[in-house]
């Protein structure tokens, strides 16, 4: 007789374990300790065998005769549905043992042992910054395309083409780990180079943190006016946009402050431009900035501009003047530019450690993903970014004495 819900409510246990059955095998089996367990009794392969389907009330009486019924049905397909379910755990465990950033971790603990410790420490680290918190929890084996890209274009919304580079071909090396492991079949990142903008981006000359030293060594030398010195030094560390830099007045700084507000607009009569997207922009001063001002401060003769014009009537240098001081310096046009330090910059920090939206916003970029654009509209990020200019300022005194290994941080910048 089929069992109802109120006979097994109304069960109680005895001295030892009995049977309640349902049909066709299903029964429930009652504990002396009060506990009741669905079981059903089934024939494979000639043997008798059991296959445990959860306890009672915990997996109700439906919820048995659907997973009786199931289980008849790979019977009648020539499954073991005792094996079955084993092979369903064990997949499971492989699965949540087989993260993205487990497998990562495992390749990397392989991939270093002839690599440098810099260059090992860096290669984790990009992984930390840019992979894990988007795809690390993930099983490697049911990561998707589209996870992949669109982890991707967050890079490349605000990184460089290098960054870019070398975060594709880490998580393309990590899956032939896992290919060759067996915790994977295919790479989904293959092939997606395709659909990002930067596959057809002309890049912009710039210079690697590595060519750092060297620049600076070229900045002392060369015989150039002190003012386009400073200019130089001061594109370098804040990597504002060459309009943005060559314009400014004197009322725009607070020096005691540590700050520029770069307005929207500024005097077109005077060949004065302002910011590129039309929004006033701060840019919080290092101390290694501030100095710099203080010395053209004190050498500017009472004029309004910053940079002024040896030619007089009231303009800023020309847009050239960077340019041709960087010629002097024995680059050529297709190795460096003004605007090419705000791809230096932006580099170099993803590698230090700093967060994407805060580099982001110090580059006054406009954000591409509009639901990313409403929340990072109204944040600033003041703190982390005065944090960061004097890490980047910083930095770079390192670098101009010669230190060849981007120091990574012990934690996540900002």
């Amino acid at each position: 007789m089929p069992l109802t819900d109120t006979a097994i409510r109304q069960a109680k246990p005895a001295d030892k374990p009995f049977k309640l059955t349902d049909g066709g095998g299903l029964f429930l089996q009652i504990q002396p300790t009060g506990g009741k367990l669905w079981r059903m009794k089934y024939r494979f392969d000639g043997k008798e065998k059991l296959l445990a389907l959860g306890a009672y009330p915990a997996v109700g009486l439906a919820a048995a005769r659907k997973a009786h019924a199931a289980a008849r049905e790979q019977l009648a397909a020539g499954i073991d549905p005792g094996a079955a379910k084993q092979e369903a755990k064990r997949a499971a465990k492989v699965a949540s043992d087989n993260t993205f950033e487990a497998v990562a971790r495992a390749w990397w603990a392989i991939w270093r042992k002839d690599k440098v410790e810099g260059t090992a420490r860096n290669a984790i680290r990009t992984l930390e910054l840019h992979v894990f918190p988007h795809i690390g929890k993930k099983p490697i084996a049911g990561i998707k395309p589209a996870d992949i890209l669109h982890l991707l274009r967050r890079i490349e919304a605000i990184g460089t083409t290098e960054t870019l580079k070398r975060v594709r071909a880490r998580i393309g090396e990590i899956y032939i780990h896992a290919i060759a492991t067996g915790v994977a079949e295919s790479n989904p990142a293959e092939g997606l180079h395709k659909a990002l903008t930067t596959h057809q981006e002309k890049r912009r000359p710039a210079l690697r943190a590595t060519d750092l030293h060297e620049f600076f060594v070229r900045l002392d030398a060369v015989r150039i006016s002190t003012m386009v010195k400073a200019a130089i030094r001061l594109q370098v560390l804040t990597f504002v946009r060459p309009g943005e830099l060559r314009c400014p007045l004197w009322d725009e700084f607070d020096l005691d402050g540590a700050t520029w507000v770069i307005p929207a607009e500024r005097d077109r009569s005077r060949g004065l431009t302002g910011m590129k997207m039309k929004e006033e922009h701060i840019v919080p001063l290092s101390r290694q900035a501030v100095e710099i001002l203080r010395e053209l401060k004190a050498t500017s003769g009472g004029h309004d501009l910053l940079f002024p014009n040896r030619n007089g009537q009231g303009r800023p240098i020309s847009d050239g003047t960077v340019n041709q001081a960087l010629r002097a310096m024995g680059y050529e046009a297709g190795q460096v530019t003004g605007a090419g330090f705000r791809a230096t910059a932006t580099g170099a920090l993803l590698e230090l450690g700093y967060r994407p939206d805060v580099i982001d916003k110090q580059l006054a970029h406009r954000e591409r993903n509009q639901v990313f654009a409403a929340y990072s509209h109204h944040a600033q990020f003041m703190a982390e970014r005065r944090a960061m200019m004097q890490g980047w300022a910083d930095y770079l005194d390192e670098m101009r004495k010669g230190a060849r290994i981007i120091p990574f941080p012990e934690a996540t910048r900002g």
